[in-house]
């Protein structure tokens, strides 16, 4: 069995006193597919799927790992505190007029722990696409994750409603923007 080299992913490795958010890498595919595979995860974003079809995941390393691409995807990695190595992802994603959209999830057993908003703001603070504002949008049912908008500097923006592919529906949204 030959060993493929992982290509050196282009984006910045961001900081925090108690985790650091590094590029997300080959080695993180069963960790993320555990995560991302749990119903209290997928009912809270837009993109993943629950059930979890096989591959899905692979194939979201694999678009996070290309040159060129639309979306950088940070891991949220705990090791240097003795936390899991995989904690949760946040990413930006290319808009335009030199703006990103910001997403993320925590991994159940760290919700409670300020790990989200820990990384926003981190995301915010060293803001490594030079972004003039970064947006997001969180659903009605998840004020948790309004709250780690707010706490960021994120200003509510207004409401409107996104497709779940988890729930197979629309899904109201409270949007926010953050001038940088």
């Amino acid at each position: 069995m030959t060993i493929q080299p992982q290509p050196i992913v282009n984006q910045a490795l961001i900081e925090t006193a108690r985790f650091d958010l590094r590029p997300l890498r080959r080695s993180d595919l069963g960790l993320v597919e555990m995560y991302a595979s749990d119903p209290r995860v997928a009912l809270t974003t837009t993109s993943i799927p629950h059930p979890l079809p096989p591959g899905t995941i692979d194939a979201f390393i694999t678009r996070s790992m290309a040159e060129p691409r639309d979306e950088d995807v940070w891991v949220m990695d705990g090791i240097k505190s003795g936390w899991a190595e995989v904690m949760g992802v946040i990413s930006l994603t290319r808009l335009d007029r030199n703006q990103s959209e910001v997403g993320y999830w925590v991994a159940p057993a760290f919700w409670n722990t300020h790990i989200a908003s820990d990384a926003v703001q981190a995301l915010v603070s060293q803001n490594p696409l030079a972004n003039d504002a970064m947006f997001a949008s969180v659903f009605h049912d998840n004020p948790a994750s309004a709250k780690v908008l707010m706490n960021a500097g994120f200003v509510y923006l207004g409401d409107a409603e996104t497709y779940c592919l988890a729930r197979d529906a629309a899904v109201p949204t409270w949007t926010y923007s953050r001038k940088l």
